[in-house]
C-alpha cells in the first residue's frame, strides 16, 4: 500500500501481489476485518487460520459454506482453504436486517400502546444480542415462524408495549449488539433502575463517539446518562421532553433519536437527520408508517 504523496492516508494506491495463507489473530472482534481476510484467503496459496477474541457476526462464513468453500469454524477459530474451483452462484432472498428492525422493536417495547410485527427478519445468533437484551429487560417479544434462507436463520418478530427493568450488558454479549447500543441506552431510559453497558470502548471510534454523543443528545431530551470509558450507565424512569438535537452525522444516532422523539413530550428536531440514508434509506417512510 502506498499513499498518494508522503502520507499513508486514503486515497490509497494498491499494487496487487500474490497472496499466501496466514495464521492471524484479530485484536478486536470485527466482522468487517474478518470478512476481508476470508475473501482474500480464497485466492491465497495455502490455508488461512483466523483467531478472533470473541465470535463476531458470521454472515460471510455461512455464505461461503453455502457456496461450497472449504471453511471450518468453532466460533473463535476459522480455517479456510483457497479455492480449487470457482464458487457456484446462488439465488436466495437476503433476510431483513435486525439492526434496522431494532429501531421498531425498541419503539414497540417502550411505547405505552403498541404492537409491531417485523416480517422476514434475520435472526442469526451472532446478531441476536438486542433480542436477548430486550427479553432480559422484560419485553413482551416473540420470535415466530423460524426458517432458513441460504443457511441464514430468518423469523418474524412481534413486540408489544412492555414494562422494562434495567440490566447489565458486557463481555461476549457486546459484539452481538454493538450497533444497537444507542437503542439499548434509549430503552434503559424507560426501564426501572439502572442499565449498565460495559466493554464497548469500540463505540468511541464509530461514525461518532457513540458513548459521548448518545449521552449528550439523550441528555438534551431529559435522560440521565453517565459516561464510562467503555460504556455508560443509564438511570431509568426519567421522562423525555422534545428538544433540538444533532445526529453528529451518525446514521444510527439519527434513527435512535427519532425513536426517542416519538416518546418525548413535545416536538423534537433532529439536525442532519438525512444521514439515516447511509444504512436505512427507507427509514423515514417506515417510521412514518408506524405513527399514522
Amino acid at each position: 500500500l502506498w499513499g498518494r504523496g508522503k502520507d499513508s492516508f486514503a486515497p490509497l494506491v494498491i499494487k496487487g501481489e500474490k497472496l499466501h495463507g496466514v495464521d492471524i489473530s484479530l485484536s478486536i472482534p470485527s466482522a468487517q476485518v474478518k470478512s476481508a481476510v476470508l475473501l482474500a484467503a480464497l485466492f491465497a496459496r495455502g490455508r488461512t487460520v483466523l483467531h478472533q477474541p470473541v465470535p463476531s457476526r458470521d454472515h460471510t462464513e455461512r455464505l461461503l459454506r453455502q457456496m461450497g468453500a472449504e471453511l471450518e469454524s468453532d466460533g473463535r477459530l476459522i480455517s479456510l482453504s483457497p479455492l480449487t474451483r470457482p464458487l457456484p452462484p446462488l439465488s436466495f432472498t437476503v433476510p431483513g436486517d435486525i439492526s434496522s428492525a431494532a429501531y421498531f422493536l425498541v419503539a414497540g417495547a417502550i411505547h405505552p400502546d403498541a404492537r409491531i410485527a417485523v416480517k422476514g427478519c434475520g435472526v442469526n445468533p451472532t446478531r441476536m444480542g438486542i433480542i436477548d437484551a430486550l427479553l432480559a429487560m422484560g419485553a413482551k417479544l416473540k420470535v415466530e415462524n423460524k426458517r432458513l434462507s441460504a443457511g441464514e436463520p430468518v423469523a418474524d418478530i412481534v413486540i408489544q408495549s412492555s414494562t422494562l427493568k434495567g440490566i447489565e450488558v458486557g463481555g461476549e454479549m457486546v459484539p452481538r449488539l454493538i450497533d444497537e447500543i444507542p437503542l439499548l441506552a434509549l430503552a434503559g431510559c424507560f426501564a426501572r433502575g439502572k442499565t449498565v453497558i460495559r466493554d464497548a470502548a469500540e463505540l468511541r471510534v464509530k461514525e461518532s463517539d457513540r458513548i459521548a454523543t448518545v449521552a449528550q443528545e439523550l441528555a438534551r431530551l431529559g435522560a440521565e446518562i453517565e459516561e464510562l470509558p467503555d460504556g455508560m450507565v443509564v438511570h431509568g424512569g426519567k421522562s423525555l421532553s422534545g428538544a433540538e438535537v444533532s445526529s453528529h452525522l451518525d446514521h444510527r444516532l439519527a434513527m435512535s433519536l427519532a425513536i426517542a422523539g416519538l416518546l418525548a413530550k413535545g416536538e423534537t428536531v433532529i439536525n442532519q437527520a438525512q444521514v439515516a440514508d447511509i444504512s436505512y434509506p427507507s427509514f423515514w417512510s417506515a417510521f412514518g408508517s408506524i405513527i399514522r
